[in-house]
């Protein structure tokens, strides 16, 4: 039977396009319409549609409160349209925390005459998240309730990534071992007793809200530099990256080129461009990267610029999102004795990124995501 989606959107135009498109995949078909978002409410109760497109500004009732009344009476994988201004990625983001699992930047040329790439990545996402299965309403993580120490206006002086002392090696984990999802001894186990002098995370679909409740986990005093990839439009990652510095203890800002890679800062990859760690492993450099390459930002690009800069004592993590991004970048850091985690695929929003890494045998520990920050924050 086909997908279920129920379209969203005060526009006419919009909502007859999104069914065209939708509808030229044979998998998937437009099961009703709503203009605003009390009728999608309504709509979203009558139909219990599989996925729903929604528009996030709208008469009566905008998308996000719209989302977040779904997602409170009938919990549904939502796909929302968003500007590619910086007001739109504030919105979207909004509508990621309400419940949202994934966004789609919406242009007039987009869908207008023979929408071509764009039209083929509406369908995947669609069918992508309808993968998800039955969405729960998402708690609140207990560390958003609470306002975040203030942080320091000047930054810390630079210095370079932190040595890697010995600690007390534990024992291997047996070889047949791992369950789905590791218990936290065999976690904290697949450092071999290595501290890290860096950690890498890379995300796509899914990854906002993901980095999120990770990153909001850590201390202020958080030993170890962090660069993150998460696949996003320019004006997004301006965006995240503000979000994230205001929600979190650590600070995070977003990559320019020359940024010192320091204790207690991440470094969020701008979109539309490549985040590289320099041959010292002391900075980052911004470039325009190569039209070759699909992602832009991309989570092979600048993990495999770390393998080159730092031997081992990496930590990398590859979290929810579509396709394979990352594990030609986790090839290469584990040639070089980096440790890679990935997420457990009961916890992701979208499961092809960290299987891509563990099906190529290159996952040291599958971590169900509440438990990310919590393992980061006992390393020390």
């Amino acid at each position: 039977m086909p997908i279920q989606v129920l379209v969203v959107d005060d526009s006419a135009f919009f909502r007859r396009r999104i069914k065209e498109i939708l509808e030229k995949n044979p998998d998937i078909r437009v099961c009703g319409f709503a203009e605003n978002g009390r009728d999608a409410v309504d709509k979203a109760l009558a139909l219990k549609p599989d996925v729903i497109t929604m528009d996030y500004e709208m008469p009566l009732m905008d998308g996000i409160s719209a989302v977040r009344a779904i997602m409170a009476k009938q919990p549904t994988p939502i796909l929302m349209f968003s500007s590619l201004s910086f007001e739109g990625a504030r919105v979207t983001l909004d509508a990621l925390d309400a419940g949202a699992l994934d966004y789609l930047p919406k242009s007039f040329e987009s869908m207008s005459g023979d929408p071509g790439e764009s039209a083929r990545i509406l369908q995947d996402k669609v069918l992508a998240i309808t993968r998800r299965g039955r969405i729960m309403p998402r708690p609140v993580p207990a560390v958003a309730a609470a306002a975040p120490a203030a942080k320091p206006v000047t930054p810390a002086p630079v210095s370079p990534l932190p040595a890697a002392p010995r600690v007390a090696a534990r024992p291997q984990p047996a070889a047949s071992a791992p369950p789905a999802t590791a218990r936290k001894s065999t976690v904290l186990d697949s450092l071999n007793g290595e501290r890290p002098r860096l950690i890498l995370i890379g995300a796509s679909t899914g990854g906002p809200v993901a980095l999120q409740n990770i990153l909001q986990q850590l201390p202020a005093n958080f030993p170890f530099p962090i660069l993150l990839v998460q696949h996003m439009p320019g004006t997004f990652t301006t965006a995240f990256a503000e979000r994230l510095d205001r929600l979190c203890k650590i600070r995070v800002k977003e990559a320019e080129d020359n940024d010192p890679v320091r204790p207690g800062w991440a470094l969020l990859a701008p979109g539309g461009k490549q985040m590289l760690l320099d041959a010292r492993g002391q900075a980052v450099s911004v470039v325009e990267g190569n039209d070759k390459i699909q992602y832009r930002p991309s989570v092979d690009v600048t993990f495999g610029s770390a393998a080159r800069s730092v031997k081992g004592k990496i930590l990398a993590a590859v979290l929810t999102g579509m396709g394979h991004d990352g594990r030609e970048g986790c090839k290469m850091l584990k040639r070089g004795g980096a440790t890679i985690w990935t997420q457990n695929e009961q916890s992701c929003v979208v499961y092809g990124m960290p299987m891509a890494v563990e099906t190529a045998g290159l996952s040291d520990a599958v971590v169900d995501l509440k438990d990310f920050g919590k393992y980061l924050s006992e390393l020390r």
